[in-house]
């Protein structure tokens, strides 16, 4: 917190009056130039949305973000405060962070008028210079831009006409400061007209007031093109003035994906310390969002926020803390079969297409989850033949025999030693699991011996039944082998 100064203090010191573009600008250029981050914890954008974000504040440019939901939209545009300077001075008492070297409001105007070098000069930190908005249909002028204030009149005794009677809006009260509108295209297209003189001249207009108010602000709006259809657009004049349209994008890959789910996912570290995630788990995860972009049975123009694979972590989490209460255990790791707690995850964020909903909302989530398996599975082990001579030996083939006379059940509640005791009571998964993944870590070949299990059950080799605690792996009858074909 800085102290108090005057106008006089003020000038004496080394502060450089700036443009808000301006001040952004240069501490971009100069964190550039002492090769620090910009932008951080914008995983996968380093190459792609970082670079024409520094292009565009270099210009000058309002900027508009432009992507399906869960691209971290709000994320850049709340980074964006980080490049302000820490304190900015304002004319003490100011509504609208009025410059003492260019004020623009009638308080200030009169106050320094009357002060002069006499005048008291607040500060403003950095975090109370961002001004957010979501745009809905309800949104009017008065909201945005500001009205004339009856109370305020009536109580300074003063006309319509004075402008000390205006009650400035949010716009004018973000002055000198970074605004987000996000959702535009939900703004109604009345309200959106508004806009055009403070994009394009910097000034806005009250009620047919003769005033000219020079606005310094940095805006940055966020919109989905799913919107531009469903619910609105943005009117091409508005477009028009807007300096730069960003494209955001999912992550590329199950790597940068994971980057993100750590970061977001709000995981205490005590839960860090005693539950234990195989990296084959993670990347689980992400390939579930990965196959719901791709799944036929899913909107692909609504999107899969990366926020689905961020609540699936934590209600994974969820389930293994769950685990370790019941069980009045210390520590326990995630395994496959707690992958159905994440179906909430999955069934809240996705927009089914007609085919989705006729399959319902749970199954298509356990589809995907299956499909998820199907393709760590053939990254990892040797691909399963859907037709097989007779007589001829695979690389499942006494895996699948072990199941003629055996069956074993996973519980959900089992502690990590019995849950494990029984898968490594089949021997043939076991040796299988040495033979193709013996690299890994001990965590890892444990979810793999699920992860065989499942992929052989995906592909119609095994039969896995589910109740309410727990899946039981067994062999597939000749009646189930029929059915299925």
């Amino acid at each position: 917190m800085r102290k108090n100064i005057t106008f006089e203090e003020l000038k004496s010191s080394d502060y450089e009056n700036k443009t808000i573009n301006q001040e952004i600008k240069s501490n971009l250029i100069a964190r550039i130039r002492a090769k620090q981050a910009v932008f951080e914890g914008l995983f996968g954008y380093e190459d792609t949305v970082v670079p024409q974000l520094k292009k565009a504040i270099i210009a000058g440019h309002h900027i508009n973000l432009l992507g399906l939901r869960g691209q971290a939209k709000t994320k850049i545009a709340r980074s964006m405060v980080e490049l302000l300077d820490e304190y900015m001075p304002i004319v003490k008492g100011s509504e609208i962070n009025d410059n003492p070297y260019e004020p623009i409001s009638k308080y200030a105007r009169d106050l320094i008028d009357e002060m002069g070098d006499k005048t008291p000069i607040s500060w403003v930190h950095r975090s109370q210079r961002f001004f957010e908005k979501l745009a809905t249909p309800d949104v009017n002028v008065s909201d945005l831009i500001g009205d004339i204030d009856p109370i305020k009149a009536a109580t300074l005794k003063l006309p319509y006409s004075d402008e000390r009677v205006l009650h400035y809006g949010m716009i004018p009260r973000a002055n000198r400061s970074i605004f987000v509108l996000n959702e535009l295209p939900d703004l109604q297209s009345r309200i959106q007209v508004s806009l055009f003189n403070i994009l394009q001249e910097g000034d806005v207009q009250i009620r047919g007031f003769q005033l000219r108010m020079p606005l310094d602000i940095q805006f940055v709006f966020t919109a989905n093109p799913e919107d531009y259809t469903n619910r609105g657009s943005i009117v091409t004049p508005l477009k028009d003035r807007i300096g730069s349209q960003i494209f955001t994008h999912y992550p590329k890959s199950i790597a940068l994906a994971r980057e993100i789910t750590e970061q977001e996912a709000k995981i205490s570290p005590e839960d860090k310390e005693n539950i234990l995630i195989p990296n084959i788990a993670k990347d689980l995860l992400e390939e579930v969002a990965f196959t719901a972009r791709k799944s036929e049975y899913i909107d692909s123009k609504s999107g899969v926020s990366a926020r689905l694979t961020i609540s699936a972590m934590e209600n994974l989490i969820a389930a293994a803390k769950l685990r370790l209460i019941e069980t009045a255990t210390d520590k326990t790791t995630i395994r496959l079969v707690d992958f159905m707690s994440i179906i909430p995850s999955i069934t809240g964020k996705v927009e089914l297409v007609y085919e989705g909903e006729q399959e319902g909302a749970d199954q298509v989530a356990k589809l995907l989850i299956d499909s998820a398996v199907e393709s760590q599975f053939d990254n990892l082990f040797p691909r399963i033949s859907k037709l097989e001579k007779e007589g001829e030996k695979t690389t499942y083939t006494d895996l699948i025999h072990w199941f003629e006379n055996n069956f074993i059940e996973l519980n959900y509640t089992d502690t990590d030693d019995e849950f494990f005791s029984t898968l490594k009571s089949i021997k043939p998964l076991t040796k299988l699991i040495e033979e193709n993944v013996g690299h890994l870590d001990s965590q890892d070949k444990a979810f793999c011996m699920e992860l065989v299990l499942w992929g052989l059950t995906i592909n119609d080799k095994l039969d896995r039944t589910e109740n309410s605690t727990a899946y039981k792996f067994d062999s597939l009858g000749i009646n189930q082998y029929f059915n299925r074909k």
